[in-house]
């Protein structure tokens, strides 16, 4: 069982009756208070952990268990290798009891949807990256220098009195990308004319 707010806003009580009802003895129900999408969640943790081969775990929606459906799928095979069902009681996915064929079925249908999902994702990052090249833009994140900075880094760079430290907190940059840049006497390098050129 699960519900995202731990501050009494959110209850428990359908998805417990619903699993009592399902014939899940009280004893064996877990719950926990947290976001799907969280990572840690002590309740399904405990209740993966007590799971043996030939039980079944059992969820009032699809959405109680996954925080995703790639997260969703991979759960249910490590369940399907530990020789443990999983069924969905109601909402979308209620269709879903891995202890019979058809069960079985439909959850092959969900994992070949994640895997679709996943190479829909890779193909529009791939889409997106060559028509930001074709524009001559590189992926990743922006620079942190600009050509106004690096004129400024040119003319404090050349003066004795410019104390490194504050230059870069000034400019908003690391030593490492000012150094990348400049030399200490203040002329150019090879990633600052490359940057001057693209301006």
């Amino acid at each position: 069982m699960r519900v995202s707010k731990a501050d009494g806003s959110q209850v428990l009580d359908l998805q417990r009756d619903a699993l009592i009802a399902a014939g899940v003895l009280p004893e064996h129900l877990y719950e926990d208070f947290a976001a799907g999408t969280k990572d840690e969640r002590e309740g399904l943790n405990a209740c993966l952990k007590a799971l043996r081969p030939k039980d079944t775990l059992v969820v009032w929606k699809l959405d109680r268990l996954g925080r995703n459906l790639k997260h969703l799928v991979n759960t249910v095979h490590d369940l399907n290798k530990r020789e443990i069902g999983f069924k969905v009681l109601t909402g979308q996915g209620a269709q879903i009891d891995t202890s019979t064929s058809q069960g079985k079925l439909v959850f092959g249908i969900f994992a070949a949807l994640a895997e679709f999902e996943r190479d829909l994702i890779v193909e529009r990052t791939h889409a997106g990256l060559a028509a930001a090249r074709a524009r001559g833009r590189k992926g990743g994140a922006r620079y942190k220098m600009t050509p106004a900075k690096l004129r400024l880094a040119i003319a404090s760079m050349g003066t004795a009195q410019t104390h490194v430290g504050d230059l870069c907190r000034e400019l908003g940059i690391t030593r490492q990308t000012l150094y990348r840049h400049v030399s200490p006497k203040g002329e150019l390098r090879d990633d600052g004319k490359k940057l001057l050129e693209m301006a």
